[in-house]
């Protein structure tokens, strides 16, 4: 498969979020705002790449016996890197509301299956590819679902008030419930899209 079809497989055939329902607890926790959706993608993308390359780099020095350890600890390393930049640079109001959703992207099953089934079995390039598709399709389904609860939630988008009519705010999107709502709402839009593109095809 060559690069650009990995990138799109990530995004779109096999989009974490949308088609495989994966790393839903921290999609329905943070996306209260479409900040808060491209930071959280964002720190996964960068630790899913560089946890994906130097799996690909050791697949042939790790014993398969220790296997799946072995990538949990290289993870975790990457997410204490990155956990420590965030605190660092990252203003403060959205590295609390990320909170301790950022150390668990160590258990995150998306980054795991990735380091599992791809990096573990391909060269770093491919890797890191795969790795980079499938982080920009979490991350454009978090900014996507944090678009519209935090508008319809709050009246802005990117913390930029647009609706000050508060009357007119709806405010359990930006609850629990309206995540669950707007994910639900977003994968029947897409599963209509691509049978109606399959039909179209045959």
């Amino acid at each position: 498969m060559t690069s650009f079809g990995l990138l799109k497989r990530g995004i779109i055939e096999e989009n974490p979020v949308f088609v495989k329902l994966l790393g839903l607890c921290p999609l329905l926790a943070v996306t209260t705002s479409a900040t808060n959706g491209l930071a959280m993608g964002l720190a996964t993308t960068a630790v899913m790449v560089s946890a994906c390359v130097v799996v690909s780099i050791l697949r042939s020095l790790i014993p398969a016996e220790v296997r799946l350890a072995s990538f949990v600890v290289v993870i975790a390393g990457f997410v204490t890197i990155v956990q420590l930049l965030m605190a660092a640079y990252m203003p403060p109001a959205i590295n609390d509301a990320l909170g301790i959703f950022i150390p668990l992207i160590v258990v995150n099953c998306i980054v795991l299956s990735r380091a599992e089934l791809f990096a573990s079995k391909n060269n770093p390039f491919k890797s890191a590819i795969d790795a980079f598709g499938v982080g920009l399709g979490f991350t454009v389904a978090l900014i996507s679902i944090g678009l519209i609860r935090e508008f319809l939630g709050a009246g802005t988008l990117f913390e930029i008030e647009l609706n000050t009519n508060e009357a007119s705010h709806v405010l359990v999107m930006i609850m629990a419930p309206g995540a669950f709502f707007t994910m639900g709402a977003l994968i029947m839009a897409m599963n209509y899209y691509r049978n109606k593109k399959g039909g179209a095809d045959k």
